[in-house]
């Protein structure tokens, strides 16, 4: 049995084992995490997976009047100290952008992540900050892909960023995913919400790769179920090509085992599928 939360409202989901309990959406139950139990919102309702998935954490349980309480009341504190790190920054100048802020009540610790074109010194703001929050403050300096994994927001497909919802590992993408795919090598049709590459070309890239080393190559000269023609295209989605006939010029989308070589040879000696 598999079951997702979600700490804030459209934010990242996170995977639990409902154990003994059967929360419904919406439902607030209690996270198991470093500094203890957590609250957060039942996203999906315990189902089974075909998969053996191992490790998952153990739902502690539906949240209680004391766990609402005092998660509401640790929603005032990061509230109040984002407020209060903002009048901070502006008061000396420097050039950060606050992205987030957590609190962990039973260390009295708040962290505050940020944004900054450069390196910043923030010693004598850490000192304030300490000093109007009355507590241990940490200072942490993001980069942009994560900066739009806490903000959240919506891609160019329309949905939510991958990186605020599932995508836990930021894995390494280049201008020639893009290139692979057909795809216009323009900044502003392949960049995501953080400005860098968008993380959803890796996702078919693989499936690009395996079709261009089996099918034959633009310019190739091959002999269509429609005749004779030279590839010009090809049409990975459907797997297929696009072929410019001989005869006439008109241009045909044939499948890629129709055109492919070593189909056409099988296909030969062992016959036709279904003779």
């Amino acid at each position: 049995m598999i079951m997702a939360v979600s700490f804030t409202r459209y934010g990242r989901l996170y995977y639990l084992d409902p154990g003994e309990h059967s929360p419904k959406v919406g439902d607030k139950v209690l996270v198991p995490t470093d500094s203890g139990p957590e609250v957060a919102e039942c996203v999906w309702a315990p189902q089974w997976s075909s998969e053996d998935i191992d490790g998952l954490p153990v739902c502690a349980g539906p949240a209680e009047e004391e766990h609402l309480t005092r998660d509401e009341t640790n929603k005032r504190r990061r509230a109040e100290a984002r407020s209060v790190a903002k009048r901070l920054i502006k008061r000396h100048t420097l050039p950060m952008k606050i992205v987030g802020v957590d609190y962990l009540d039973e260390d009295n610790v708040y962290t505050v992540y940020f944004s900054a074109p450069h390196r910043v010194d923030f010693r004598a703001l850490v000192r304030d900050l300490a000093r109007n929050l009355r507590a241990r403050v940490e200072l942490r300096q993001i980069g942009p892909r994560d900066e739009a994994r806490l903000q959240g927001g919506i891609g160019p497909c329309g949905r939510d960023l991958c990186c605020a919802t599932f995508l836990k590992d930021f894995e390494p993408v280049s201008v020639r995913m893009a290139k692979d795919q057909d795809l216009p090598v323009n900044p502003l049709r392949i960049a995501g919400a953080c400005g860098r590459l968008m993380c959803c070309l890796k996702y078919e890239h693989p499936l690009y790769q395996e079709f261009r080393a089996s099918a034959p190559r633009v310019g190739t000269n091959v002999e269509t179920p429609e005749g004779a023609g030279t590839v010009v295209g090809h049409n990975v989605p459907s797997d297929s090509v696009v072929v410019r006939l001989n005869d006439g010029g008109r241009r045909c989308a044939c499948s890629k085992a129709s055109v492919c070589g070593p189909r056409k040879a099988y296909d030969s000696t062992y016959g036709e599928p279904g003779q």
